[in-house]
């Protein structure tokens, strides 16, 4: 059973300086709440309860959210202002934290093989919190989590993307075995438009075996010198089966500044405002 998630949060969120000079950028708030809370709350709807953060030098904050303030609470407690607090406490109620970090900043592959120390020997997911992922119904990790009970192998969360834009991403290229669902046969990372094999994009929502921890120690640094997870599902994929999933919901680009903006518009007027009248 599928029980726990990884966040990788150890960059540096140089996009969006000065303001993640001092505050982890997953600490920027979509509102009135931190971009990596959405992210815990969607593991924890999936199931994905035991949360582990692999953190890097000023992320100190993060660890923080997720614990009690007994000043702050014990200020407001018996104010209107209390009820502020419920969202978090929900989440601190529901879920177990643990944090190592990623010394050097060596890309996202090694930054999840410092989380095994975390993970152990099972099957786990990986939330990127730059990439905010929105649903009425099932959120997009627990509709992973459906698919994995189903077919037992690592997946991946795409989605189509246009053609001036498909530089930015991984890749994948694949056979549909039933509608928006790909076995995946390559995936390439960040290629240029007219290299890439598809438009079907690989955001931040992965399902992934523990032998990929092994494949990740195997795989030599890719583009910009960094060890690169698509190059270890390539070769997982190759040597047995990975999935690539085209998801239900909509996804908020949250490590670019247009699309955090676009992204604190949308709960603005869908999920805060229709809250406070509640």
């Amino acid at each position: 059973m599928l029980k726990k998630c990884l966040f990788p949060v150890a960059g540096y969120g140089t996009r969006f300086l000065p303001a993640t000079k001092a505050m982890p950028k997953e600490m920027l708030p979509l509102v009135n709440k931190p971009l990596v809370q959405y992210g815990v709350e969607e593991a924890i709807e999936a199931g994905l309860t035991e949360v582990g953060f692999v953190t890097g030098r000023g992320k100190r904050a993060i660890e923080d959210h997720f614990d009690t303030n007994f000043e702050l609470e014990q200020q407001i407690a018996g104010t209107g202002k209390e009820r502020y607090l419920d969202s978090v406490r929900k989440v601190i109620d529901s879920a177990s934290f643990s944090y190592t970090r990623q010394g050097e900043m060596k890309g996202l592959g090694d930054a999840i093989l410092q989380g095994q120390r975390l993970i152990g020997d099972e099957a786990f997911g990986v939330v990127l919190a730059d990439d905010l992922c929105l649903n009425e119904e099932l959120g997009v990790l627990g509709q992973m989590v459906q698919l994995y009970k189903q077919f037992r192998c690592s997946i991946v969360a795409v989605e189509e993307v246009p053609k001036e834009q498909i530089h930015k991403f991984g890749v994948i290229a694949g056979n549909e075995i039933k509608p928006g669902l790909y076995q995946v046969t390559d995936m390439v990372e960040k290629p240029k438009a007219e290299d890439a094999p598809s438009n079907m994009a690989i955001i931040g929502r992965y399902i992934l075996t523990p032998d990929i921890f092994d494949l990740i120690r195997e795989t030599p640094p890719g583009k910009n010198g960094e060890v690169q997870i698509t190059d270890a599902l390539l070769t997982q994929a190759k040597r047995g089966c990975v999935l690539a999933y085209r998801f239900k919901g909509r996804r908020f680009d949250c490590g670019s500044v247009d699309g955090f903006v676009e992204a604190t518009n949308h709960v603005y007027k869908n999920i805060y405002l229709p809250g406070e009248k509640g």
